[in-house]
Order: C-alpha cells, then sequence, then structure tokens
C-alpha cells in the first residue's frame, strides 16, 4: 500500500510527468510560421478602391496598372469593377474592348462586350468604334447587307446626336460604293441613298450644310424637275435644323468640353466625381437643367407623327445626362419625371433605382422611389426601401461622429504655437486668428453632425408617413416604436408622432401628450422640444399640464435660451388669462431680464397678429415710414446729431442726448430693418424711439412688408435649431448698459459750414445721378471732393 503524501510538503510543485512533457516540447524543432504575402499594390489599390470607390483618380491609376501588366485576368477585373462603379462610360469601354481586338482568336468576346454596351450606350463615339470592327471583318461583297445593317441599327439609335454626322455620311458613302449588275439594282441603290440624305438633312448634325449641298447636287444629276420638288418640300425642316443646331452647339459647348490627349492612343478615360455644390458646379447644374428644358421643348418642332423621333431624341440626350452628371440626384428626378410624362412609367421606375445605387444617401430619389412604389401598392418593397435608406444615413452619422472626435483629439494634442516674441503684434494677430479658426471650427462640427441627425429623423418621419397612409396608424406606430431605439432619433420624431396620434386616432391628445412627456425624458434640454410641446398643450386647451410644465422646465434653462419660453408663455397669459397673473409673470420676467424696457413688455401685451399700434403712432414709426424726401434734402442744411450713442429707456442716455447739435454729416445709418430694430422698444440699439433717418435716395430699395417690421419690431430674430443666434431681448441688455459718465472736458465738438455751402449741399442731386467717381460721405474731412468729384483730374492736382 503506498504511502500517504507529507502534508507538510509543498504540493503546488509540478509533477515529474508535467516536467518531461515540457521538456519534450522545448526539444522539439520550432516549425516556421506560414505568414500570408504582402498584397502587391494593384491589390491594394483594388481593395482600397472597393471600400472608397469615389476616387476617379484611384480608378484610373488601377485600370494603368493592370493594362501594364499584361495580365488579361487583371485587365478583365479591373475594367469590370470600374464600368460597375461607372456605367456607360464609352471611354472606358473602347479600351476595354480595344484589348480583345489585337488578335483574331479573341474576336468573340469582343462582340460579347458589344453587345453588352452598345444597346444602352448614347456615345457616339463607342458607335464608331463598333462600326470600324464591322467594316474591319466583313471586307467581301457577300458580306455588305451586314454592314449595311449595322449602320441603319447605328443611325436608329445615335443618329439624331450632332456628333453622329460623320457616321451619316460614312452610311452614304458605302451605299454610294456598291456595284449593280442591272437597271433594277441602280434604281434601289439611288433609293437608298434618296432615303438616307432626306433622313439626314432634316437633323441638327455638325456638316448638315454640307449634306444639303450633296443632296442637291445628287437630285440634279437624276432628274431636275423631281429634284426641284423633292428640295422645296425638304427646305423648312432642313432651315429648321441648321438653326436648331446653332443653338444646339451654344448649349452644349459648356457640357461637353473636349477630353485631355490620352497617352499611348488610348482614350482618356471621363470619370465624374462627387460634388461640392461649389459656383462653377452650380452653374454646371444650370446649364444641363437649361439644355434638358431646350430639349424638351420640341426646338425641332416635329409634328405628331414624328413623336417617336422626338422621344427618342430626348431619352438619349437624358442618358447622356446621367452618365457626365451621375451624382446629381436633380438630373435623375428629372429624367423619371420625363419619363412618367411621356407614359414610360417602367423605365420611369428602372431610372429611379439606378440613380438610388449611384447615390444611395438620396433623399430626393429615395421619396420619389417610394412613392412610386406606393402607388404601385408595393408596400413591402417600400419597407424594404426604407430599411435600406436608414442604414445608410445611420452608417453615414457613425462616420461623422468618428471623424469628429477625430479632429477634437487632434486639436486637443496641437496646441497653437507659442508666440517667440511676447510683444510682436504680428505673431499674437497670427495667434489670435488660429485661435478664432479653431474656435469656428470646433462650433461646426457639433452643429453638422445635429443638422445630419434632424435630416435622419426626416426620414423618419417619411416612414411614419407612408405606415399611416397605406397600412394604418398601427403600421405606424411600429415605425416610431423602431425609432424609439435608435440612438439617432431627434426630438422632431417625438414631436411628428405625437401629433399624428392627435389628428388620427382617437383620444389622440391624450396619446400625443404621453409620447410628448416621454420625449421630454430624453429630450429635457432642447428648447425648442419644450417649445413644442408646451404649444401643444395649449392647442388642446390643456392649460393645467400646460401651466405645470411651463413652471418645471423653465427654471431649468439659463435666461438667454430661456426666452421663447417666456415670450411662448407671455403671449398665453395676455390673451388668455387675467390682468393679474398677466402683471406677475411681467414682474418676473423683468426680474430675470432686468435691462428689457417696460415700455416693450407693455406694447407686447397690446399687440395682435402684427398689429402695434404703440410703435406705430405713439412711437412715431408710422411717420418715420414716409421719410418726406423734401425734409431728407433739408438736413444738410440743419442741425446733424453729433452722435448717436443715447440710449432710451434702458440706459443713462435719454433721446434729449440727440439735441447736441452740429453742421457735421453724420455716418450713414444701418439698413430699413436693422434701423427700426435700433429705434424701437424691442430693439438692440438702446432706444425706445426712433434713430435720425437716412436720406431718401432713388435707388434705396422698398422697406420690407408691414408684417414682418413690426415683427422684427417687438419679437426675437428667428430661432434656429441648433446654435441660436443671441436673442433679441439679450442683445438689448448688452447694449443697454449703463455708460460712464462723460468727463468734464469732453466737450462735443461742433463744426459750421459756410451757408453758401449748405445750400450748395442741399441743392446737389441723389448719388444715382452722377455717373463718375463717388466720394463716401464718411469722408468730411476732404470737403473739396465734393466739388471736384465730377473732375479726376483737377482732384488729383488738388490732392
Amino acid at each position: 500500500m503506498a504511502e500517504p503524501a507529507d502534508s507538510s510538503g509543498d504540493n503546488t510543485q509540478p509533477t515529474e510527468d508535467i516536467l518531461n512533457a515540457l521538456n519534450a516540447i522545448k526539444n522539439e524543432p520550432q516549425q516556421d510560421i506560414d505568414m500570408p504575402p504582402a498584397p502587391t499594390e494593384y491589390e491594394a489599390l483594388l481593395a482600397q478602391l472597393k471600400q472608397r470607390p469615389h476616387d476617379p483618380n484611384g480608378w484610373k491609376r488601377l485600370i494603368n496598372m493592370a493594362e501594364e501588366s499584361g495580365d488579361m485576368d487583371k485587365v478583365r477585373a479591373s475594367f469590370d469593377a470600374l464600368l460597375q462603379q461607372y456605367p456607360n462610360t464609352s471611354s472606358a469601354q473602347i479600351r476595354y474592348i480595344g484589348h480583345f481586338l489585337q488578335d483574331p482568336s479573341t474576336f468573340g468576346e469582343a462582340e460579347d462586350l458589344f453587345k453588352k454596351f452598345l444597346v444602352k450606350s448614347p456615345e457616339v463615339d463607342l458607335w464608331k468604334f463598333y462600326l470600324t470592327y464591322v467594316r474591319r471583318v466583313n471586307t467581301i461583297p457577300s458580306t455588305r447587307d451586314a454592314v449595311r445593317k449595322s449602320y441603319e441599327f447605328a443611325v436608329n439609335h445615335i443618329g439624331q446626336d450632332k456628333d453622329s454626322g460623320d457616321i451619316w455620311r460614312e452610311y452614304i458613302q458605302f451605299l454610294r460604293s456598291g456595284e449593280t449588275t442591272s437597271t433594277w439594282e441602280e434604281q434601289q441603290k439611288m433609293d437608298a441613298l434618296r432615303k438616307v440624305y432626306h433622313r439626314a438633312v432634316q437633323i441638327p448634325l455638325e456638316g448638315v450644310e454640307t449634306l444639303w449641298q450633296e443632296l442637291e447636287s445628287f437630285e440634279n444629276n437624276l432628274n431636275r424637275i423631281t429634284a426641284k420638288k423633292f428640295m422645296t418640300d425638304l427646305s423648312p425642316a432642313h432651315m429648321q435644323a441648321r438653326t436648331t443646331f446653332r443653338q444646339l452647339t451654344n448649349h452644349v459647348g459648356a457640357l461637353f468640353p473636349p477630353p485631355p490627349p490620352a497617352p499611348q492612343n488610348r482614350p482618356e478615360l471621363i470619370l465624374p466625381a462627387l460634388p461640392t455644390f461649389n459656383a462653377s458646379e452650380r452653374t454646371l447644374i444650370g446649364k444641363w437643367k437649361a439644355y434638358l428644358k431646350w430639349e424638351e421643348n420640341n426646338p425641332l418642332e416635329l409634328e405628331e407623327k414624328d413623336k417617336s423621333v422626338l422621344v427618342s431624341r430626348i431619352q438619349s440626350v437624358y442618358r447622356k445626362a446621367l452618365i457626365r452628371m451621375r451624382y446629381y440626384p436633380e438630373i435623375w428626378f428629372m429624367a423619371h419625371t420625363w419619363l412618367n410624362s411621356v407614359g414610360k412609367h417602367d423605365e420611369a421606375l428602372t431610372i429611379l433605382k439606378a440613380g438610388i445605387e449611384a447615390n444611395p444617401a438620396s433623399y430626393l430619389l429615395t421619396f420619389t422611389y417610394a412613392e412610386a412604389l406606393e402607388v404601385k401598392q408595393a408596400f413591402a418593397e417600400v419597407h424594404a426601401q426604407f430599411d435600406r435608406f436608414l442604414g445608410v444615413l445611420s452608417a453615414k452619422l457613425e462616420e461623422l461622429e468618428v471623424r469628429i472626435k477625430s479632429e477634437e483629439s487632434q486639436d486637443a494634442n496641437n496646441p497653437p504655437p507659442p508666440s517667440s516674441n511676447p510683444g510682436d503684434l504680428n505673431s499674437q494677430s497670427q495667434i489670435s486668428s488660429f485661435n478664432s479658426q479653431q474656435s469656428d471650427e470646433k462650433l461646426r462640427r457639433p452643429s453638422e453632425l445635429a443638422e445630419r441627425q434632424s435630416e435622419y429623423g426626416l426620414a423618419y418621419n417619411t416612414y411614419m408617413r407612408f405606415g399611416r397612409r397605406a397600412e394604418g396608424i398601427k403600421s405606424s406606430r411600429a415605425i416610431f416604436g423602431r425609432a424609439r431605439k435608435d440612438r439617432w432619433t431627434p426630438w422632431e420624431v417625438y414631436e411628428s408622432a405625437a401629433l399624428m396620434e392627435y389628428h388620427c386616432s382617437e383620444g389622440g391628445a391624450g396619446v400625443g401628450s404621453r409620447i410628448f412627456e416621454k420625449g421630454l425624458e430624453l429630450f429635457a434640454d432642447e428648447v425648442e422640444y419644450v417649445l413644442r410641446y408646451l404649444g401643444f398643450l395649449i392647442s388642446i386647451n390643456d392649460k393645467t399640464n400646460a401651466r405645470a410644465l411651463f413652471e418645471r422646465v423653465i427654471g431649468t434653462f439659463p435666461p438667454d435660451r430661456a426666452r421663447p419660453l417666456w415670450e411662448r408663455w407671455a403671449r398665453y397669459e395676455y390673451q388668455y388669462g387675467d390682468l393679474d397673473a398677466a402683471l406677475q409673470l411681467e414682474k418676473r420676467i423683468s426680474e430675470v431680464y432686468p435691462n428689457d424696457p417696460p415700455i416693450k413688455r407693455f406694447a407686447q401685451r397690446h399687440t395682435y397678429l402684427g398689429t402695434d399700434a404703440i410703435a406705430a403712432q405713439d412711437l412715431g414709426f408710422a411717420l418715420a415710414r414716409k421719410a418726406p424726401q423734401a425734409l431728407a434734402r433739408t438736413e444738410t442744411s440743419t442741425s446733424i446729431p453729433a452722435s448717436n450713442t443715447g440710449s432710451i429707456g434702458g440706459g443713462s442716455g435719454s433721446i434729449y442726448n440727440n439735441n447736441l447739435t452740429s453742421h457735421k454729416r453724420a455716418a450713414s445709418p444701418p439698413d430699413y430693418r436693422k434701423r427700426e430694430d435700433r429705434g424701437g422698444v424691442g430693439g438692440g440699439g438702446g432706444g425706445d424711439y426712433p434713430q435720425p433717418h437716412k436720406r431718401a435716395r432713388g435707388m434705396s430699395p422698398p422697406p420690407p412688408p408691414r408684417n414682418e417690421r413690426e415683427r422684427d419690431r417687438w419679437d426675437p430674430p428667428p430661432r434656429r435649431r441648433h446654435s441660436p443666434p443671441p436673442p433679441n431681448w439679450e442683445r438689448e441688455g448688452r447694449e443697454r448698459a449703463p455708460l460712464p459718465p462723460p468727463r468734464e472736458e469732453e466737450k462735443p465738438k461742433v463744426y459750421s459750414l459756410p451757408n453758401v455751402i449748405s445750400w450748395f449741399i442741399g441743392e446737389l442731386p441723389t448719388p444715382a445721378s452722377f455717373d463718375a467717381t463717388r466720394v463716401s460721405p464718411r469722408r468730411p474731412g476732404k470737403r473739396v471732393d465734393l466739388m471736384l468729384m465730377g473732375n479726376p483730374a483737377a482732384r488729383l492736382a488738388a490732392e
């Protein structure tokens, strides 16, 4: 029997068997681990383009690398990937097919590619390339009919294109070269030539005048009597074609610039890039739209019997536009709208699907496609489309969030460089400019993310509206339930769902209130959402909960953000509450905003639908708007305030500060709306009364509408969902801050002009009457310029 182990020994040591096994492992020869080979430059670039396919220069490099390698498998893979990203790009198709025309054994593959590309291509250069191949392989007389059919096939597809003139001339030359052995065959040949000539001279082609001259000579050689009749009948259509060609050239000149020279006799790849919507691109879009609308208006004045020709012509134009402007959804939408207008509904849906493949994040194309499917009652496809769209937008939001965090971390790790010379003003100015740019960038990033998030909510709102229309309120509720689980859902979705319940279901007011309350748990810090919730409760006359909501949230916002809530509740109290409640509310507002003038709050209490009689009549705004021309002309000969720094109703100055007079011309005040903002009670200029008005000028723009002026006078500036501007009341507070009392020795300077000069200036016509150099009234020290403005040489001598 084995003896028991000694309990006092160390039982944690490895046994002898374990030690032997470890030694055996150590003594085994180490085997080399096979590491995967590093990807080649071609493979790395191909993988990069699959991740980020919108890189025209990257695709060009890939194609060049594949062609230089001489590996046909790489050539096939590269061109197939390129044409999947940029379909119907004729320059790529020609280069692709050209690789299979160097060896007769690969002509079959070239013909397969021709069959694949030609029918969908509106590009003349690809058709020319095809016809060259056809004539190359059909050289014996027995195959002439195949060549003729190829030409007929080509002119039926792209014969209306202005660049197809060479194809028409080659077709005519091919028919002329045919040999005949009998009179009947000769007559058939002449009839075929006449038919092609008559079709060509009615199309706005390059060199259509030459074709007309050839036709005239051809007909005269056959029969002068019939020639006169034929030419007379064709003349109106030909003249219209010539006129249209000149107009067409003006339209397409900027749309199809000549391609750059290609190396090694290969056509240069013309690949569209993602739009940036800068000034030049917006101009290009406008030119394309003008051209497309011009083509739709039938400039050739084709009759109803030739409607198929017109439709074919416009369809070809749209195809070319979609190749060049692939990433502009507006062009896709125009093509879809036109196809629907001519009854091609299936092709219109196909266009939308292709447009969504090119622009998967397009709201315009997605919403249009969803409505088209809804009309066809293909509800399952609409759900699938919105699922795809929300997934694309969510991924873009994730990418944007990652980019913003990365940029913020880079800013934190790269502080502004310190100034080597603290006393150097230039260095300090550069550092200040750098800090200002960084601050603007930091404000822009969250704002951009918030804007994209609001747009994301729009997709959900549209989806919910579809669900309610097509399948009832239960479907809309299910979509909203999905939105509540989405981290990117903004508050607008909650408001939309609440209002949809209120308007479209029984007992909707209660359900809507509960949805608003749920949203408040997530968006209690969003002033706009709280304001919408408060407005909803007021609209359903739930004043108890409205008052409770206001009291619950008003203390959670700082005064600069809470002003819209105070104003909304004040309007409700003024209109539907009692006087005691209104006065108590005004007292609370005055405690929060002590710099607000009392007259503003009083006038707001007596305003309705923009009608503000206090401001218009008692404060003089109605008279100020008239601003008589005669009174303005006398301002130069009367006293003009030396400064406009006095503030009314909220600052230390008063309107009587303006009684300090001088003969110096005052600086031009701001524009009409800004002047009213400063002058009114609710303005930000620190005055309860209007400032002196600028002299009326003949070229001045008309004042804004009455309702807009009243709104600007009393209400704060329009609130934005993100990064709101400073409210009007706070702007008053800043500008109404008490000014320090003037020092004793500071006396207002008084300038005087001789009476004759004052009279002369008052008699001067308006500045619009002068066409020479104009002098700013802000330069009173150079009064001699006023007398020399019509004589530049004298003025130069005086200086």
